[in-house]
């Protein structure tokens, strides 16, 4: 299916699952949605930490559409599920926001690492989640990110099995999709960044981790949900762990501003 067609799937509510896998070569991005007073120090935290938080798109005050990153992209109907969070806390987790959307909300679309995935798997370089249907799985680290404002925290990762050998072929090819987290931040001994049981993510799915293979870790898209969960703004809203937008864009474009045709 093309990213307009999963996204009309999305907005009538005939899909509601993870976008992993999906509309393949096309870019898919984070969110972050947070009132207009708040929105220069959250971009200022995503400039000065680039791997968890690459910008791909921001919106206009009150304006749900992106038209940089697609056409007919609706913010409120086009991801399979999002998260309100109110003064710090989960609020509910909702299949569309048309009735919480005010004229003061700026959106912030943000690369993710389901977009290089494609890629790796062109390679022949497996994707466990992927093969198994599953989400991918996330967790909390013990790495400090550069704060600005209110906004500051640790990083989240997710993690990929990938066997020994091809882990630096991996490497290369991340790294050719720096607005989409780029190359890895770590691999091998999870303990080495804090975190304490691969079996059990923070989030999404834990997979098979088979003889042969390394764990390899890339920064992830929810490290700004962590981040603004911590600040207890009045309002903030994001996509749910593993529910992207699925955008226009081409993965390997050079720059993530929709060309006209």
């Amino acid at each position: 299916m093309s990213a307009a067609a999963v996204r009309a799937a999305i907005r009538s509510a005939s899909y509601a699952g993870h976008t992993a896998g999906l509309a393949a070569g096309k870019l898919q991005c984070n969110l972050a949605i947070l009132p207009e007073e708040c929105a220069l120090d959250f971009l200022r935290f995503c400039q000065r930490n680039p791997k968890p938080c690459p910008i791909v798109g921001v919106g206009d005050s009150g304006d749900p559409t992106l038209p940089t990153l697609g056409r007919d992209i609706d913010i409120r109907t086009d991801v399979p599920k999002y998260r309100i969070f109110r003064n710090g806390s989960l609020s509910e987790e909702v299949t569309d926001i048309i009735d919480v959307w005010t004229d003061d909300l700026v959106t912030v679309a943000l690369g993710c690492s389901f977009t290089f995935e494609n890629a790796l798997l062109h390679n022949g370089i497996p994707v466990r989640h992927v093969e198994s249907g599953l989400n991918v799985p996330m967790f909390r680290t013990n790495i400090d990110l550069v704060p600005a404002g209110r906004f500051g925290g640790k990083m989240v990762v997710t993690m990929r099995p990938i066997p020994s050998a091809q882990v630096e072929r991996a490497r290369e090819i991340s790294r050719r999709f720096p607005q989409a987290h780029g190359a890895p931040i770590a691999a091998g001994d999870p303990a080495d960044i804090g975190i304490l049981d691969l079996a059990h993510p923070d989030w999404g799915d834990p997979v098979e981790i088979k003889s042969g293979e390394v764990p390899v870790y890339w920064a992830c898209g929810v490290t700004p949900q962590n981040v603004l969960l911590d600040a207890g703004l009045p309002i903030c809203i994001t996509h749910s762990p593993g529910h992207m937008l699925i955008s226009d864009v081409a993965e390997d474009a050079e720059t993530t501003i929709l060309t006209k045709t």
